[in-house]
């Protein structure tokens, strides 16, 4: 079953059947014009070897993709919804989509990146820890052979040993615990409307437990090529998280990066940039059903 949610600027929106899930696990993959790779990556999501419950977040394509995306999660029988959310930028869509979450544990992932088939069960063998409120995913390159993928494991767990108090995974390797998600704040526009939000959101959520990593909690980039101006920070603010991230962490987001990101106009709908296309602008949004 899905959820068709598309709704134009003022008017109401349109709700098809949504079955009741039992799933533990919720899964997040918002898009924007991702036609060439999110059908591997919701087939790689469809072996997985727990049940989950697929959100699909279209944030404005214009290439096709939702259709890609309804058409793969059909095709693999997935339980899943599908949901328009054409404010700009990944934090409104990731807004949009946890609205719907129902279950224990929820996974952002990425439209172009793949996962093995136990990367949830990697994921909960770690939240099910009390203490434990997110799971974080090392990025492992495409054809990385096994001896390639445990030396990336071994240097991935030690700096995350070192550096406990700050996040090593990016927002397509994040798994929480859905309740300390929300009780964090979830994603949130108002409060960070910038690129990064994949390591503010981690700040906010290590409030309520630890972040943890295992040698078996990996994924895969797709191999695409990178055409949009940088939307990294510099080694100059990566050593200022560093420094400042285990007891001053609300200052280095809200008071020190969000200064430098503003002034270089990093906001979240950057990542949406492509050469070959035009402005964006809003054009359509969803309501949030929960809270």
């Amino acid at each position: 079953m899905y959820l068709d949610l598309d709704q134009a600027r003022g008017s109401d929106f349109r709700l098809m059947t949504v079955r009741p899930t039992a799933a533990t696990w919720s899964v997040l993959v918002p898009f924007f014009n991702e036609a060439d790779f999110l059908g591997a990556t919701i087939a790689s999501l469809a072996a997985q070897s727990v049940a989950f419950r697929l959100i699909l977040v279209d944030n404005g394509s214009t290439d096709g993709s939702a259709t890609i995306a309804r058409d793969a999660a059909e095709r693999h029988g997935l339980d899943y919804l599908l949901i328009t959310e054409r404010t700009p930028g990944k934090v409104a869509a990731l807004r949009a989509g946890l609205g719907w979450v129902r279950s224990t544990y929820v996974a952002t992932c990425d439209a172009d990146t793949l996962y093995p088939p136990h990367y949830l069960a990697a994921a909960e063998a770690l939240l099910v820890d009390p203490g434990c409120v997110v799971a974080g995913a090392y990025f492992v390159a495409p054809g990385a052979d096994e001896a390639t993928r445990a030396a990336k494991a071994r240097s991935f767990l030690a700096g995350a040993r070192i550096l406990s108090r700050q996040c090593h995974a990016g927002g397509a390797g994040q798994a929480f615990r859905t309740a300390a998600l929300r009780a964090a704040g979830g994603f949130d526009g108002d409060r960070w409307s910038y690129v990064l939000e994949d390591h503010e959101v981690i700040n906010r959520t290590m409030r309520h437990g630890a972040m943890r990593y295992a040698a078996d909690l990996w994924c895969t980039p797709s191999p695409r090529p990178r055409n949009r101006a940088s939307i990294r920070w510099t080694g100059f603010e990566r050593l200022m998280y560093a420094a400042s991230a285990p007891f001053a962490g609300d200052w280095f987001f809200y008071t020190f990066l969000a200064r430098r990101l503003a002034k270089r106009r990093l906001s979240s709908d950057r990542i949406r940039e492509r050469p070959f296309q035009g402005a964006e602008g809003t054009a359509f949004a969803t309501t949030y059903p929960v809270r």
